[in-house]
């Protein structure tokens, strides 16, 4: 009794939205598409993520965005990037790129009162093999979990499609960070799991908005919070990819809202 009283609570207190909102989500996850767009050609050795956080802070004022991410609980950055073996949160700072690395950038901009969320990776020069396939394998991860997204769906099926692929792979899905519901709040209920059984969890719903952003592990699945507060890492400090997309359920399906206009999402 217990856990279905819990389950419609979660349910009545999750948005659903109409054209109205749908068309404010397209509008704030193209802008911030074609931020992480215009980075791809600014990561590169040599520069620090300082940098590509000032690039994304002059971003959103030249086209009259808010930055969801500074000043949230704290945080002072305009985005979140995560290189290597963070897995989330990292904090831009003046240490240069090097060779060989891989990214994560993650922006939110606040346009209109509505929340565009993205994320992507990004090559530092040549990576090695095992770098590449580790954000191929992320990438495809995230379109399953798209692909499982219809009215009626459940939530779990989502985590199944992501996780089942991923593990096929010899990779892992981290399980301390999920996506969320997203719209005219930064953070919304429901919580997207990035693993779980198929036919479990929440029916999904037209109108309901939320990111699907699976973190995918070469090694074990366990991490560990570093003492800023914010920088999430690896235990065993294995690398670690991200891809993030905000989606809605329409009435036959799903609507991405920030896929690339120039066509850069794949690795």
């Amino acid at each position: 009794m217990q856990n279905a009283l819990s389950g419609q609570r979660e349910k009545a207190s999750i948005h659903t939205y109409g054209e109205e909102g749908f068309a404010g989500m397209r509008r704030a996850g193209q802008l911030v598409a074609t931020c992480l767009d215009e980075l791809t050609e600014r990561v590169k050795p040599g520069v620090t993520t300082q940098e590509l956080d000032d690039f994304v802070y002059d971003f959103a004022l030249q086209h009259d965005a808010l930055l969801a991410t500074l000043n949230y609980r704290g945080y002072r950055k305009a985005s979140c990037i995560s290189l290597n073996h963070v897995v989330c949160h990292g904090i831009p700072n003046d240490k240069p790129l090097k060779e060989g690395d891989i990214a994560n950038i993650d922006v939110t901009f606040i346009l209109d009162g509505w929340h565009g969320d993205s994320s992507r990776m990004y090559a530092v020069g040549q990576v090695k093999r095992a770098a590449e396939r580790l954000m191929e394998v992320t990438y495809e991860c995230l379109m399953r979990g798209i692909d499982a997204v219809k009215p009626g769906a459940m939530l779990g099926d989502i985590g199944h499609a992501i996780q089942s692929y991923a593990e096929a792979e010899r990779c892992s899905v981290v399980r301390d960070f999920c996506g969320h519901g997203v719209g005219l709040a930064f953070h919304e209920p429901p919580n997207i799991l990035h693993y779980g059984r198929p036919g479990e969890g929440l029916t999904l719903e037209p109108g309901m908005i939320f990111t699907i952003e699976p973190m995918i592990n070469l090694g074990r699945p366990h991490v560990k919070l570093l003492n800023d507060g914010w920088t999430a890492v690896t235990r065993d400090r294995s690398l670690t990819a991200q891809y993030e997309h905000a989606v809605g359920v329409t009435e036959d399906g799903v609507e991405v809202f920030t896929l690339s206009p120039a066509g850069y999402g794949r690795p």
